[in-house]
């Protein structure tokens, strides 16, 4: 069974276009905005939409991206909420390719099996475990890839080329290259992304997004001319906190309408 992923990444290498996936925490800023943002997203481009899963110590994650998950989790937010909005936008939209990002705790306490099962009938195409490594992973991914979810990893830039091939081994749908060495938010060295996007391409046919540090329509531009994905997270969160939350949806579908336009009109490296 092909998944919606690989259908997405084989439509836009067709295209010779690259992909541009949103990040943003469920539940935030509101949890009624959830829904209306995922669609804002698909209609104003998006190829592959990463919801986060709200959790209490997200390791990986900067301010703005911890205080998405604090303020999320005050209402309430859990692994089920997620999963029905998922279902929800699913049911308007049965195209565009839905990844959960998040930690190992929440899928824990529901049970691995349990959650993979849910996540598949609610629509969900791929799962981050953050704090999964592939050799701690291996029947969880294996269960995932049953039932049509990938399971993608991180590389980092001190990832060396044998963790690199043994991280690859376990992956698909795409790979998530960490271009900063630190959290979330920072600022990206392009040559360094560069060299190290060239290295793992070597390594493997999946498609290599790109995250941490992308925060305007120029960066991602940059980013997209070596790799086959743009992933912004922190100024998605920006957006959505500034102003009323009843136009969250539309201030962040502005903004990846600006992002889609500089990216498709960057020419390829």
């Amino acid at each position: 069974m092909t998944s919606r992923i690989a259908t997405r990444f084989a439509q836009l290498a067709a295209e010779g276009r690259q992909a541009l996936i949103p990040f943003f925490t469920a539940g935030h800023p509101s949890r009624e905005s959830t829904v209306p943002v995922m669609r804002a997203l698909a209609r104003a481009g998006a190829d592959v939409i990463e919801v986060g899963v709200p959790f209490s110590d997200p390791m990986a994650d900067g301010p703005a991206i911890q205080r998405s998950s604090e303020q999320a989790l005050a209402l309430g937010v859990g692994m089920a909420d997620v999963l029905q909005w998922v279902s929800e936008f699913r049911s308007t939209d049965p195209d565009t390719p839905v990844v959960l990002m998040g930690y190992a705790n929440p899928i824990e306490r529901m049970g691995g099996a349990q959650f993979i099962e849910r996540a598949a009938q609610a629509g969900v195409d791929g799962v981050i475990v953050v704090d999964y490594p592939p050799e701690e992973a291996a029947e969880f991914a294996q269960q995932a890839r049953e039932r049509g979810i990938d399971p993608i990893f991180l590389l980092a830039p001190t990832t060396g080329p044998a963790r690199i091939d043994q991280i690859l081994s376990a992956a698909s749908g795409y790979v998530y290259y960490v271009s900063l060495r630190g959290i979330t938010g920072g600022t990206i060295d392009i040559d360094d992304v560069v060299s190290r996007v060239s290295l793992i391409k070597s390594r493997t046919q999946l498609p290599v997004g790109v995250g941490f540090g992308i925060r305007d329509a120029a960066t991602a531009s940059a980013v997209a001319r070596v790799a086959d994905a743009v992933i912004i997270g922190t100024r998605m969160i920006q957006l959505l906190e500034d102003g009323p939350v009843e136009e969250a949806p539309s201030r962040v579908g502005a903004f990846i309408s600006e992002v889609r336009a500089a990216i498709d009109e960057r020419p390829r490296a």
